[in-house]
């Protein structure tokens, strides 16, 4: 399975002709969702999902469809029978890969903030992309895409995180309002320099790709 960073959260899955998009949001060129066989988007906040663009990609490609909460869902009228409803538990196929969801609300921004509804996507028993939250799944991670800084966390927590996961490796989302200074010291502090002994930590440019 390839993993290509398509800027902030968004995440592209590719494994022979299948290609899987997850949170295609706002700070993300809209040109990584071409190709693309499904999209999952984790929460409507617009860094992961930009709804004009979603509609846009649908309109050009009858073929796609979204898998997302009901939240996101109710936002893309129009789609009937191409937007599918998910929640915690729920286990599907999707595009040809295996997808598990976990996790049901955002994390805390502030006690005076609601709180959105927020679902992650284990990919493949492997890729977990959490979404705005510090979901622990319920079944082993071997790639952790890791949210290394919002208004809703702090490091300390990030790195907490890293730890009650516990995945073999971690690759860095989340990070298109750190400039290069700031990129630095939050990799620093997750990488091997930081506490204790952590987990395996990379951060990809935007159009980088690995294989896992």
């Amino acid at each position: 399975m390839e993993l290509t960073k398509h800027g902030h959260s968004c995440v592209v899955l590719s494994e022979d002709d299948r290609r899987l998009v997850i949170d295609p949001g706002a700070f993300t060129d809209p040109s990584a969702l071409d190709g693309a066989g499904a999209v999952l988007v984790t929460h409507e906040h617009a860094d992961h999902f930009a709804p004009d663009v979603l509609r846009a990609a649908m309109d050009a490609d009858p073929a796609l469809e979204v898998w997302t909460n009901g939240s996101v869902a109710g936002r893309l009228d129009g789609a009937a029978g191409r937007v599918h409803v998910v929640g915690d538990g729920d286990a599907l196929t999707i595009a040809g890969f295996d997808v598990t969801v976990h996790g049901e609300l955002h994390a805390v921004i502030h006690p005076e903030v609601p709180r959105v509804g927020n679902i992650g996507f284990l990919v493949g028993g492997e890729v977990f992309h959490p979404g705005d939250a510090f979901t622990v799944p319920s079944e082993p991670v071997a790639t952790l895409l890791l949210p290394v800084h919002a208004p809703w966390s702090k490091t300390a927590e990030v790195i907490d995180y890293v730890r009650a996961v516990d995945a073999d490796q971690a690759y860095a989302i989340h990070d298109g309002l750190l400039n290069d200074a700031g990129l630095g010291i939050v990799s620093s502090l997750l990488g091997e320099r930081g506490p204790g002994t952590p987990t395996p930590f990379s951060r990809l440019a935007p159009g980088d790709s690995v294989e896992l």
